[in-house]
């Protein structure tokens, strides 16, 4: 999958660090190789990412290669976005979706 270095990829093992840890919130993408929705949405949450930074972390975790974050937060479908702030998750939406009306599901946690 292609990414920027705008978006960080995450693992089981580097989840707490870079997501529950981060002093900024971070917009989590469940994402699959497999998954046209997610390479889809991956340039759009580029953008943000680059457009954020410093205000939003944006990462990428492969549910394929990292079950037990996936089990840990039930993600049964590709792609989640999750919205975590202070270690928590406050927002969950599933599916691709435009940038703007991405932007204004974000505008609650930003």
């Amino acid at each position: 999958m292609l990414r920027t270095e705008a978006v960080t990829t995450v693992t089981d093992a580097t989840f707490t660090r870079e997501v529950i840890e981060s002093g900024i919130p971070v917009l989590v993408e469940f994402t699959a190789s497999w998954c046209p929705p997610c390479r889809m949405i991956a340039p759009i949450l580029a953008e943000i990412a680059e457009e954020q930074l410093g205000r939003l972390k944006v990462v990428a975790l492969d549910v394929d290669a990292n079950p037990e974050t996936t089990a840990a937060y039930r993600v049964l479908s590709m792609p989640t976005l999750m919205v975590f702030r202070d270690g928590e998750p406050v927002q969950a939406t599933v599916g691709a979706r435009a940038k703007r009306r991405l932007m204004a599901d974000l505008a609650d946690v930003l």
